[in-house]
């Protein structure tokens, strides 16, 4: 019998040509005010840089900063807008050819990411794509607390949260795309990785 086949792509850097994350909070932000938080979190991000800073904490100062009491429909209207005018003209032709190629071969496609799923899940319905497994906000009345919703979607992250929507690893065969440290897991995890490339589809 013939095991279905899943494939599991990485966002930023892997769907698209560049990170995503930093654009959309400059998008919730505003030009001056991004410009101001960045400054103000330059410690942390300089700290990140030299290794000395984990990815998990840096992000959770960087989304405090930028979303701590943002109300949940007001920045559901940016990231709708985000994922439909900008997010396009940051995908990778050979990567969303590659990811058509598994559609039109009945192949069940999943977006693996540490991204926001605020702005992952808009984009992904507009590919036909309708699993997104990505970084969650925490929600209190309404409103976003700044702090992640469970563990930052980065590293063995990916592949924990990917095996509990599958389930049994030899129920399928695993394609797997990535490009940095992050997915390391989640391509050790894969019958068939794909590191920086994309085979013609």
């Amino acid at each position: 019998m013939t095991r279905p086949v899943v494939a599991a792509f990485d966002f930023d850097g892997t769907l698209t040509a560049s990170d995503s994350f930093l654009p959309f909070l400059r998008a919730v932000a505003g030009n001056a005010r991004y410009v101001q938080h960045m400054l103000s979190l330059s410690p942390v991000l300089l700290g990140y840089g030299l290794g000395l800073v984990k990815n998990h904490h840096a992000k959770a100062r960087v989304l405090a900063k930028f979303l701590s009491g943002k109300e949940v429909e007001a920045i559901r209207r940016i990231a709708q807008d985000f994922a439909t005018r900008q997010l396009p003209g940051q995908i990778r032709a050979s990567a969303l050819a590659r990811l058509r190629w598994h559609q039109q071969q009945g192949h069940r496609c999943v977006i693996v990411s540490a991204s926001l799923e605020c702005y992952l899940q808009p984009w992904a319905q507009t590919v036909g794509v309708s699993e997104i497994i990505g970084s969650q906000l925490t929600i209190e009345a309404d409103i976003y607390t700044g702090q992640l919703a469970g563990a930052n979607c980065y590293g063995a992250e990916k592949t924990r949260r990917l095996e509990a929507l599958l389930g049994a690893r030899n129920a399928y065969t695993l394609y797997a795309y990535g490009d940095s440290k992050g997915d390391r897991e989640l391509l050790a995890l894969a019958d068939y990785a794909y590191y920086r490339q994309m085979p013609e589809a």
